[in-house]
């Protein structure tokens, strides 16, 4: 997944989930964050930032805050829409199911993607991990009621018979494993543990990361 337009910033401060003030050329900007987690380690002021420049009429600001550089040099990418998009080239990338299908309807939720191969029905749910403490990842970083009930689909679908995933698009480098963030949400620990009882299997998937892409990186699979 690539960024078309990217443009470097300092951050200066964020009001509230939606909006940062960064520091363009020497211009206090308003920009989007795409991303309404806390991100209180990533967010801090005089980091560098990276903005994907999409200009339109129709909103507010022409920014997207996507990319932030730690103060001891770590790079991430902390766009929430684009661990969905990484997760799908790299399905599609496998060449190994028949159909993928984004945002597939079960019951009374969604789930991120859908595969069939010969007749099976595989389920996988994506989420994108930007808590980075040594060399370990965690997720969540804020409470997530979303992402709880989301596993317990998972673990329902897994003791129907499907093959369920739970897939963490890791979203800097040198980090290979995800842990839940149980100081944060116990509840999400606990809905993974079950899910893992179930059979609902954990990937984590290490990227590769610049300041204008994020890709899954080579050689991981689908066992």
């Amino acid at each position: 997944m690539r960024y078309d337009s990217i443009v470097e910033g300092k951050f200066i401060s964020r009001p509230n989930r939606f909006i940062a003030h960064v520091d363009i050329g020497g211009k206090d900007t308003v920009v989007h964050v795409k991303n309404t987690g806390r991100c209180r380690e990533l967010l801090e002021p005089g980091n560098r930032v990276f903005l994907d420049h999409v200009p339109s009429g129709t909103r507010k600001t022409d920014y997207d805050l996507v990319g932030v550089c730690r103060k001891d040099g770590r790079l991430l990418n902390m766009d929430s829409q684009a661990p969905n998009k990484v997760v799908g080239q790299w399905l599609e990338g496998l060449g190994y199911f028949d159909e993928i299908t984004p945002e597939y309807s079960v019951d009374d939720s969604r789930i991120d993607f859908h595969m069939m191969k010969g007749g099976e029905e595989f389920f996988m749910e994506v989420k994108g991990c930007t808590l980075i403490k040594g060399d370990i990842g965690y997720f969540p970083d804020a409470p997530t009621i979303r992402g709880v009930k989301h596993i317990h689909e998972l673990t329902r679908l897994a003791e129907q018979g499907h093959r369920c995933y739970i897939a963490f698009v890791i979203q800097t480098e040198g980090v290979y494993e995800v842990r839940p963030n149980v100081e944060t949400q116990p509840e999400f620990g606990e809905a993974l543990e079950e899910a893992a009882r179930a059979g609902v299997r954990k990937i984590d998937l290490p990227c590769i990361v610049t300041v204008d892409s994020l890709e899954v990186a080579p050689g991981i699979t689908l066992d």
